[in-house]
């Protein structure tokens, strides 16, 4: 019997093994680099290249950065830096410009020499741009000169490096066009570029970015003398502040930190939001670590101080950071700088915890004791949220104990179908738009696992109405006791019934304004659902194509460019049912395209940007009318929820 592992041996030899170049190994596996080929990767592309010129002036290298978005679906960043290097790097023999746009890890950011701090590490990010665009320009204006090179298909070399001629501008000029073959869209989104570009000038008080957008003739100068404080001003603009905006700031050290604070009554999230050399650290780390014991520390150290608490009642800190919002930057050396990845999402440096820690705890205890009625209502606030946790603690103990609990005055609509496990991670609660269609996703659930409320009529507008008047209402009483975890401050995502909240509604304006009123819900009262994960969006097909002749024979269709390609896979004699509303399918259509885990296609909801969606609900769900006009009207296209929706996942 011939050996099956030397048979394996014999046949994986060196011709198996694949050898890419730098570039094409980019363009062979571009989410290594961006992420994933999509909306989110594609704009991952601008933001490469702005991060070049964010460095030249966070250290102290000119004052300006310009992005145009033009007609051609190409996009221009320029620089008032120290342009690019274009002398003859010594070890390759090759000008400085060509290797930082085509070698991976080559540029000036691995050491303090060029950088004091960077938001770029590896020195990939040049070079992962070039490689994923058609073409990409560079013109370098330094030391009186104009200097020009160009790359083409995936960052070939098309023109050398050359002198057009003497120059007054100092700088950096870079215009590329993404490859379509790579991406799945192109077309880069005016909102998504200037929420990135109002962030990045937050961060940096002496920085404008001037923003234009040919296409629709737009433009947008962002200037903030007062950085953080405004960034913390705008995102508490719908909320009622306790007190001002702290600012803390220390530029002296090797370390620099900042950091930006305030408390709001009535809400009941914890918003920290935490930079690291201007680069959005969405998974936080030891700044975030240390921001928040320090805080705890002050807290409760002023307030056994000063007789308010016992040292053995000491607030915990989730008391204490509810309804906070702050912001933490720290700018750190790049021989200190370390991540956990290339997308630099979670700072790891262990010495900024204690750093942080300590610069806030001195801080705060400082304006704590110099601002004492302030002290007090924020110490009141943390005791409030004490007690309802430790309610709603007793009231989920008594039920286990099999206690009787005090009676608890909910409304629960009639419509509900329970799922029947309790294996509560495995279950989902479908949030169904109209009897027609919760009556079908009711025939064609998994009675195990799946849960189906249909609405009645559209949900309050939760931003416009008090807390009491939100718990009167029929649909978020129902989803509130449904979901079991509590709602508000005594919310704890780990007590829900459902590893899944999925909205499903008609793809017309009702079935967007039903998303939109529930999804703020969410956001105002649970929040942690969103920031785990936990909420979707189901994604019914627009269209069935099927064979006149044999029905039997179908294809579904969730857009215009997959209807065609149906159309001709099923050939001559086909059929088309558009699908107005989820009612118009029977129970199995709506069961195998939008319910079957194996089949259905869904939408997850996440916060990619907290600017996004505070300015979007205010817009949207505000009371200023005009507001919303303006941005219905600059926003030509249907999708009103896609600030909230990051990318289609297959679930």
């Amino acid at each position: 019997m011939p050996d099956p592992i030397e048979e394996a041996e014999a046949l994986y030899t060196s011709s198996d093994i694949e050898l890419y170049s730098e570039m094409e190994g980019v363009r062979k596996r571009p989410g290594m680099y961006i992420g994933a080929p999509n909306s989110t990767g594609l704009h991952h592309l601008i933001w490469e290249i702005v991060d070049n010129g964010v460095d030249e002036v966070s250290n102290g290298y000119g004052s300006k950065v310009s992005v145009t978005l033009h007609k051609d679906g190409s996009v221009s960043i320029e620089d008032d830096g120290r342009g690019v290097p274009v002398d003859i790097h010594e070890k390759t023999g090759i000008p400085a410009i060509q290797l930082i746009y085509t070698r991976l890890h080559a540029g000036g950011k691995f050491s303090t020499k060029a950088y004091a701090t960077s938001g770029g590490l590896n020195g990939v990010g040049a070079t992962v741009t070039n490689a994923l665009s058609e073409y990409l320009d560079v013109t370098v204006f330094r030391g009186g000169l104009t200097y020009h090179i160009r790359f083409e298909n995936g960052g070939h070399l098309a023109v050398p490096l050359e002198v057009l001629g003497p120059t007054k501008k100092r700088g950096t000029l870079v215009r590329f066009k993404p490859d379509a073959s790579i991406f799945s869209t192109t077309e880069f989104k005016w909102d998504t570029v200037y929420n990135h570009l109002q962030e990045e000038a937050f961060l940096i008080r002496r920085i404008t970015f001037d923003l234009k957008d040919e296409r629709k003739n737009l433009s947008h100068l962002f200037h903030y003398d007062n950085g953080l404080e405004e960034y913390v001003s705008v995102l508490n603009q719908n909320k009622k502040p306790i007190g001002q905006v702290l600012h803390f700031l220390d530029e002296d050290g090797e370390i620099k930190v900042e950091v930006a604070m305030q408390w709001c009554a009535e809400d009941y999230n914890e918003n920290i939001y935490s930079y690291a050399n201007c680069i959005r650290t969405h998974d936080g780390g030891t700044h975030e670590t240390g921001l928040k014991a320090g805080i705890t520390r002050a807290v409760n150290d002023w307030a056994t101080d000063n007789g308010i608490i016992k040292e053995n009642q000491k607030l915990d800190g989730n008391d204490i950071r509810e309804g906070l919002t702050a912001v933490v930057s720290v700018k750190i050396p790049e021989s200190k700088a370390n991540y956990d990845s290339q997308t630099k999402t979670k700072l790891t440096t262990p010495e900024v915890a204690s750093l942080v820690n300590e610069f806030i705890y001195q801080n705060l205890i400082h304006f704590l004791a110099e601002h004492k009625e302030f002290a007090i209502d924020l110490i009141k606030k943390c005791q409030a949220s004490k007690q309802a946790r430790d309610a709603a603690r007793k009231a989920k103990e008594a039920a286990r104990s099999g206690k009787t609990p005090k009676k608890v005055d909910a409304i629960i609509s009639d419509k509900l179908a329970a799922a029947q496990s309790r294996d509560y991670m495995e279950n989902e609660l479908f949030i169904v738009e109209g009897d027609s269609a919760g009556g079908s996703a009711k025939t064609g659930r998994d009675r195990l696992h799946q849960a189906i409320l249909p609405l009645r009529g559209k949900p309050l507008n939760t931003d416009s109405v008090t807390m009491e008047r939100m718990l009167q209402n029929v649909e978020f009483s129902t989803i509130i006791q449904t979901i079991g975890a509590g709602v508000g401050a005594d919310f704890d995502v780990e007590d829900s019934h459902y590893g899944k909240i999925i909205i499903m509604t008609d793809a017309d304006t009702d079935g967007a304004h039903i998303q939109i009123l529930l999804l703020t819900f969410f956001y105002n009262y649970m929040k942690p659902l969103i920031t785990h994960g936990m909420v979707y969006i189901a994604n019914p097909p627009l269209y069935r194509v099927y064979k006149k002749s044999d029905p039997s024979k179908h294809i579904y269709a969730w857009d215009d460019a997959s209807l065609e390609e149906a159309k001709k896979k099923i050939g001559p004699g086909y059929g088309i049912n558009r699908y107005k509303g989820l009612g118009e399918m029977n129970a199995d259509q709506l069961a195998a395209t939008t319910m079957n885990k194996k089949t259905r296609q869904l939408l997850q909801v996440r916060i990619e940007d907290p600017l996004v969606v505070e300015k979007r609900i205010s817009i949207l769900m505000g009371n200023d009318a005009s507001q919303r006009r303006v941005w219905i009207e600059e926003n030509v296209k249907f999708d009103v929820v896609d600030s909230f929706i990051a990318e289609v996942h297959d679930q």
